[in-house]
């Protein structure tokens, strides 16, 4: 990682962003629309999922999502990030739907219509099914069957996408597929992995050069998944060897693979920091189970440090490009810790603006509650609730702490002292609101 400048401090004034920065937040099909029969995911989760662990009608936004996007825009957001389903589109091998076509159409225009910023991404985890049987990233042809994909979707779209990914968390995909081996297709095998991670470079490579000719002034990238590493033992010189390592294995792979020149802006994904420890029991380095230690950890089980977020951003800084942090979230049943997080990993976005760092936007993850994969709809990460026995969205004070922060384009003063602990989130608002009355 880069050497980390002096920080500006602004405790004590409001920390106000650069003109035009995008303020939404971020979903993904499969973990919104619901029923989507036709992609791998919806044919593992019945194979081996129970049934409440399976996707089902999930948040029904397939259906809702003008109801969504409009609680979306009441709470000022000015950008959104969502993706698109393949296998709607192409449920069969060539064969696509211009209905389910004419429905992201029509959704598009509808966000558009909001004044939204949209971002698009175009693979977001799920693969058709017929797809998924012939091998799916492992296998070469899977490279060709995304860019007719690409070809087909783009010049329906074009109008309403202000901002394109092509590919959401490479290295995620690769590492729940075939090295951890328990999403889709769960096949535990090194070289299946280098194979599929191979080809979605590929892929990538392509679809950005494709995107670019049919939309020459198009910006396209995209969204990495980022974590940082620190040594377990600070003065241990493997373990700062192996944080070396990991970070450009985990965070700078994919870009040295596709060149910098197929990237247009850089889409940073950051949950969790690592740490890197050597037991003595072996010569491998290995991650500490952050359970063993005493770290505040999310209900995923992830660390919360948005100092990590800070070292991300001014390491990615040197690419020279411009960065959205196109997803950052906290998995919470308890709001107020959520309204933590967010002010204090912004804190942090804002102190990495100031030493440099060209961050034009932040979606946070995520807007509603969603289907959270193999874990299923017990995590918690929407500024809106969802009841999905009715469908119905409530939106969290934290959803309100966003939309006040939005509505002055940066943290005020005042907002900093809901960072305290013990308070409540949602007192302290009602305080706020009658003092700006």
């Amino acid at each position: 990682m880069a050497d980390d400048p002096p920080r500006k401090q602004h405790e004590h004034a409001s920390l106000i962003f650069p003109k035009d920065f995008l303020w939404g937040t971020a979903t993904s099909a499969h973990q919104v629309e619901g029923n989507n029969f036709f992609n791998d995911w919806w044919d593992w989760e019945i194979r081996h999922q129970p049934l409440s662990m399976r996707s089902g009608r999930a948040c029904d936004q397939y259906h809702l999502y003008e109801k969504d996007f409009n609680l979306a825009r009441s709470l000022g957001h000015n950008a959104h990030r969502l993706s698109i389903e393949w296998s709607r589109i192409e449920p069969e091998e060539g064969k696509f739907d211009e209905a389910e076509i004419e429905h992201y159409v029509k959704l598009l225009k509808y966000l558009k219509s909001l004044n939204f910023k949209v971002m698009l991404t175009l693979w977001h985890f799920t693969l058709p099914k017929w797809l998924a049987d012939r091998g799916g990233w492992e296998n070469g042809k899977t490279v060709d069957y995304f860019i007719r994909f690409v070809e087909k979707i783009v010049p329906k779209l074009k109008d309403d996408i202000d901002l394109w990914i092509t590919i959401n968390e490479p290295g995620v995909a690769v590492s729940q597929g075939y090295l951890v081996a328990v999403w889709p297709p769960q096949k535990k095998s090194k070289w299946a992995a280098l194979k599929a991670y191979w080809n979605m470079t590929q892929a990538h490579k392509k679809a950005y050069k494709i995107i670019h000719r049919l939309v020459p002034d198009a910006q396209v990238g995209i969204a990495n998944n980022l974590a940082s590493f620190d040594a377990f033992h600070h003065h241990s010189v493997l373990e700062g060897i192996s944080e070396w390592g990991l970070d450009i294995i985990n965070n700078h792979l994919f870009y040295k693979l596709t060149g910098m020149g197929t990237h247009d802006f850089l889409g940073i994904n950051y949950y969790f920091n690592q740490y890197i420890s050597f037991s003595g029991k072996s010569r491998f380095p290995s991650l500490v189970d952050i359970s063993t230690t005493k770290k505040d950890v999310s209900d995923m089980g992830w660390e919360i440090y948005p100092e990590g977020m800070f070292d991300i951003l001014m390491d990615f800084s040197d690419y020279h490009k411009p960065m959205y942090i196109t997803e950052n979230g906290l998995a919470s049943t308890n709001d107020d810790r959520r309204v933590r997080f967010l002010l204090s990993y912004l804190k942090e976005i804002y102190h990495a603006i100031q030493t440099g760092a060209d961050v034009k936007g932040y979606f946070h993850w995520s807007l509603i509650d969603n289907f959270e994969w193999t874990d299923g709809f017990t995590p918690r990460f929407g500024l809106m609730e969802v009841d999905y026995s009715t469908q119905k969205r409530i939106p969290r004070p934290s959803a309100y702490v966003y939309q006040e922060i939005i509505k002055h384009n940066g943290i005020e003063h005042k907002m900093l002292k809901l960072l305290g602990h013990g308070l409540n989130v949602e007192e302290e608002l009602k305080k706020m609101a009658k003092k700006d009355h």
